[in-house]
């Protein structure tokens, strides 16, 4: 093919080489495809990939015509490696374990003889292609080169924008993570209209879903799709996978919006925020050294005890999981004190949940705190208020607390056209005032089936300091789930009846949700629902969140939102540090990111509870805050013990 494409294109410039690669005969990942690093791509002609009945052109050399960076961007461009990386991670499983575990053969593929498709006409083909690219014709894609992908067969060409890798060891930048770059500065962030808790709206930001979405070259997988079955939201789903060792860990991303355009959008800003904060791709831990030993340098840290541990019948079970020792060297990462204002070291495995080294990870984490914005501010506020929800309704879970009832009458707007269209469905929504120890605004939402029956009940949850938004927060994960979960029950009986008789079997995310869809896990959800037909006490939103006349006793003050997120960020890291706790934050964003105006962090507020997913990994139940902070609130008149504990697992999605 390469021959042919020379001579096709010496009619048009003989300046421009064609350089024929096969795609899918090597792992692209192993250290071993690591070449020496060069920028210089046009010195090394046009790629033209091959694989099976397709050909991939570019990326294509940085010369006029050919592309150039955005106005005000970094100037960052993809090389061939970032494409040979990114086309291998939207691969099928098989493909990927063949190439990146390898089989019997050792691993690798081989080509099953001549390929047809490699005639002089598709040649032509591709020669114009690259020559049209040579002078200047091509598609416009916004910040991101455009790669084209051919079918040798029907001649059909297509074209996809290629995101840089991080990781790429040709074009990739690792910075060194040090307490400089780590320290903060909060900066004015007016909010972008009043109501809002974003700098800017949403289709302010250019989002298209090509270059994340693609089969190609997509950063954030293959496919984005429409859930058309979704009687409630306009759904969407996105998926993309990530080795770490033998196992292809899969992750998805969505968005369920009114409509499918912004459920796109704002699914792959949860996409782009979940591959930020997986791991650190583009700097080195901080330092490598034991808890003891940073203790005794004088250095500011976070300590993992305070963010809870893993029982010892958990780590006797798992050997494979090694427990965390004080005397034991970690990675650590900086981060940096909102309350005391100076960096400090952070345990990577709490920040990045999916960090390479699992001899490392003595807990998985979790996606919880980790957040986007338009600016720092606006992401670390987002962070926190997850941080809080999560804590309150796992206090509220535990516990055993009945909380607050709120009149579904009394919300206004979309939230009350979805509650009515969630009874259409026969699902009745109530929603909770789950403040505990914190007056900032959590609101805890169930969908309950109105007969009991599979599909039983859904939870949500959403914190801010406007309460409505809280409310429509939990709202929108309800109305979600709801509508799907009876099917969703309905093929997983067997396995979902299973857990319902053996918590053991409740290991991983989505079995949390998906097991209350039998009908007697809702009876451990008696003492916050009561039982069915039983009268119930309602309160206006006025009431609980104007008035502030909660019948479960005063909170303090409400934070009242500002139209600045620095304002709001400080006076909600005011209320949890007056409470005796820190507030965290690590940035996690990767230049994609910057290069659309996007902050990612991840907020840790030490010693409030962690969600984990797996009952035997549920380390809320061993920390010393579920059992204290129901009595310091006026919630209970002693301190839990085990056996006020709620004996089931946690039902949040």
């Amino acid at each position: 093919m390469e021959l042919l494409l020379r001579r096709e294109l010496d009619p048009y410039d003989q300046r421009v080489t064609p350089v024929v690669r096969p795609l899918g005969v090597a792992d692209a990942f192993a250290p071993e495809a690591a070449e020496p690093p060069s920028r210089d791509t046009a010195r090394d002609g046009v790629p033209v990939w091959l694989y099976g009945r397709y050909a991939v052109l570019g990326p294509f050399p940085p010369e006029p015509g050919f592309f150039s960076p955005r106005p005000g961007g970094s100037g960052c461009r993809p090389c061939r490696r970032c494409l040979a990386r990114r086309w291998q991670a939207v691969r099928s499983v098989e493909l990927r374990t063949a190439l990146e575990v390898g089989g019997p053969s050792g691993g690798g593929t081989v080509a099953a003889g001549a390929s047809p498709y490699v005639t002089p006409f598709a040649a032509t083909l591709l020669a114009q292609l690259i020559a049209a690219r040579s002078t200047g014709a091509g598609p416009v894609t916004g910040t991101f080169p455009a790669v084209h992908l051919v079918d040798l067969e029907s001649l059909r060409v297509r074209h996809y924008p290629l995101v840089p890798d991080p990781e790429c060891p040709g074009c990739g930048h690792v910075e060194r993570d040090t307490p400089r770059a780590a320290t903060l500065t909060l900066r004015p962030a007016p909010v972008s209209r009043p109501g809002s808790f974003r700098v800017r709206a949403l289709d302010a930001y250019e989002l298209p879903v090509e270059p994340y979405a693609n089969p190609v070259c997509g950063s954030l997988g293959p496919s984005v799709v429409h859930d058309v079955s979704s009687t409630s939201t306009s759904a969407t789903i996105g998926c993309f996978s990530m080795r770490s060792g033998d196992y292809l860990r899969e992750t998805f991303w969505g968005g369920h919006a009114d409509s499918f355009a912004d459920s796109v959008r704002i699914g792959v800003l949860e996409g782009l925020e979940r591959y930020a904060g997986m791991r650190a791709r583009t700097r080195t831990a901080g330092a490598h050294a034991s808890l003891d030993s940073l203790r005794a340098r004088g250095t500011p840290l976070v300590d993992p005890r305070v963010c809870g541990l893993y029982s010892d019948a958990f780590h006797e079970a798992n050997p494979h999981v090694t427990p965390f020792r004080a005397d034991r060297e970690i990675p650590w990462v900086w981060g940096y004190s909102l309350r005391d204002e100076r960096p400090l070291l952070v345990p990577e495995v709490l920040t990045y949940y999916h960090t390479p080294g699992l001899e490392h990870r003595f807990v998985q984490e979790s996606s919880n705190g980790c957040a986007s914005g338009g600016s720092l501010e606006e992401a670390a506020y987002f962070g926190l208020m997850e941080v809080v929800e999560r804590d309150a309704f796992l206090l509220a879970w535990y516990g055993r607390l009945a909380l607050p009832e709120i009149d579904p009458g009394s919300l206004t707007g979309r939230s009350r056209h979805a509650v009515d269209r969630l009874a259409m469905y026969g699902y009745e929504a109530r929603f909770f005032d789950t403040r505990i120890t914190f007056p900032i605004p959590v609101v805890t939402g169930v969908a309950v089936r109105h007969d009991g029956g599979l599909g039983r009940m859904c939870f949500g949850a959403g914190a801010s300091l406007d309460p409505d938004a809280a409310v429509a927060a939990a709202l929108c994960e309800i109305a979600t789930d709801a509508v799907n979960l009876q099917g969703r029950t309905l093929r997983d009986e067997q396995r979902l009846r299973a857990m319902s008789r053996d918590y053991d079997k409740v290991a991983a995310l989505h079995d949390h949700p998906l097991a209350y869809g039998i009908p007697e896990m809702g009876d451990n959800a008696a003492f916050l629902l009561g039982a069915p037909g039983e009268p119930r006490a309602r309160h206006s939103m006025e009431r609980l969140y104007v008035s502030e006349d909660r019948p479960s006793g005063p909170l303090g003050s409400r934070p009242l939102p500002s139209q600045d997120l620095r304002e709001d960020l400080g006076n909600c890291v005011n209320t949890v540090s007056a409470a005796g706790f820190d507030v965290v934050v690590v940035d996690q964003t990767m230049p994609e990111q910057r290069e659309l105006g996007l902050t990612t962090v991840s907020v840790l507020v030490p010693g409030l509870l962690p969600i984990d997913f797996g009952w035997s990994r549920q380390r809320a139940l061993r920390m010393p805050r579920l059992r204290t902070a129901p009595r310091q609130a006026g919630l209970r008149t002693h301190d839990l013990t085990s056996a006020d504990l709620n004996p089931a697992p946690h039902p949040f999605p």
